[in-house]
């Protein structure tokens, strides 16, 4: 089975102009999964999937890098250069003197010696201490935006990663963040899908020369009760029309918009599926009918409770 060649974009403030595969396997945990972590790489590695998104909370650092050591050996890459790692740093380490001992954690964890991106998981900081999910508002602390840049700077002037970003950061706190940035960050990564297409945020970011990386591009989560992107009406008869998945509907659409974005499938067959998007193009009578989709954002926040000034 030939893999499948995947386009790829420059992260512009990125050492050595790193360039990031446009589309990469999530791999936050989901209790449902049969497949490990580390099969799920393993098989995308095969496909030809080389862009992989973890982050320390979600404890999978461990059976990513064992992968990767695993497809090393095994010959299905030739070397680390050849993939793109992205993690994430967590709220209790989100302090200035605390990030670069948290990346090196990471990147123990992983058995890599370099990240390609580090991302500020959310613009939260907290007490120092376990991972907690939700984050119980009692632990939040002041967050030192500028501190925890500058840090984050250190990290890719160390060469512990090729690239820094963020996550989850509304355009007020992008805005606040280029004001005082000496590098600025290469990516936000955010929830973008075709409930919640987030056309300002996106707009604001190309303007600004950072990359958007769409999270939960298919709106997952049966738990969250209905889909409503993946049991949308219109997205079916799209689907019909063109002979193809409603999640190959959705993520042509975030490619069409020069998107990146970062699927969690670990089940082979839709993996495969979730590549088959770069031959083919909607129509501008699909735009139309996308346009249409009732907008409501499905991840609000990761505090318990919810916070009012965590958007705009």
């Amino acid at each position: 089975m030939a893999a499948t060649t995947i386009p790829q974009v420059t992260l512009h403030s990125s050492s050595g102009h790193r360039k990031m595969p446009v589309i990469g396997l999530g791999t936050a945990p989901e209790a449902t999964s049969t497949v490990t972590t580390k099969d799920a790489v393993l098989e995308a590695i095969k496909q030809g999937y080389r862009h992989f998104d973890a982050a320390s909370a979600y404890g999978v650092e461990q059976s990513v890098g064992e992968a990767i050591a695993e497809a090393l050996k095994l010959g299905l890459v030739q070397s680390r250069d050849e993939l793109f790692v992205t993690s994430k740093l967590w709220v209790t380490d989100n302090h200035a003197h605390t990030i670069v001992p948290a990346l090196q954690k990471s990147l123990r964890t992983l058995q890599l010696e370099y990240l390609d991106l580090y991302l500020i998981h959310w613009p939260i900081a907290t007490k120092p201490g376990k991972v907690v999910y939700p984050i119980e508002v009692s632990e939040i602390v002041e967050f030192d935006l500028k501190g925890v840049w500058e840090s984050m700077e250190e990290c890719q002037k160390l060469g512990l990663t090729k690239a820094i970003g963020v996550s989850n950061f509304s355009i007020s706190r992008l805005e606040k963040l280029l004001s005082f940035a000496t590098i600025p960050p290469a990516v936000n990564q955010v929830e973008v899908n075709l409930g919640w297409q987030q056309q300002q945020l996106r707009e604001f970011c190309k303007e600004k020369g950072i990359t958007v990386t769409a999270f939960s591009p298919l709106r997952k989560g049966a738990s969250r009760g209905a889909n409503l992107v993946m049991d949308n009406d219109i997205l079916k008869e799209l689907s019909d029309a063109h002979g193809k998945t409603v999640a190959q509907i959705c993520l042509r659409w975030l490619y069409e918009q020069d998107l990146t974005f970062v699927v969690k499938s670990y089940d082979k067959d839709r993996m495969k599926q979730n590549l088959g998007i770069f031959d083919w193009s909607l129509t501008e009578d699909d735009y139309k009918k996308i346009a249409e989709i009732h907008q409501d954002r499905l991840i609000k926040g990761p505090t318990k409770p919810l916070l009012d000034d965590l958007w705009e």
